[in-house]
């Protein structure tokens, strides 16, 4: 059942990047420039990079 629940997670979590990237290219056709659409990216990806990582170090003490 944990597997299932992460592979959920993770498929979620590659949908919100995935979106991330629509809106970003959204903002730049809006007329911002490509320095703050990056900036605005990297602090989204921020809480899906820290999300992934405590899925990798659960599933990693899962192992041992």
């Amino acid at each position: 059942m944990k597997n299932k629940i992460r592979k959920v997670i993770a498929l979620l979590l590659v949908l919100q990047t995935l979106l991330l990237g629509v809106q970003a290219k959204s903002r730049i056709q809006q007329g911002d420039s490509a320095i703050e659409v990056m900036i605005w990216l990297i602090n989204q990806c921020f809480p899906v990079l820290q999300r992934a990582k405590s899925l990798e170090d659960e599933e990693g003490k899962g192992k041992k």
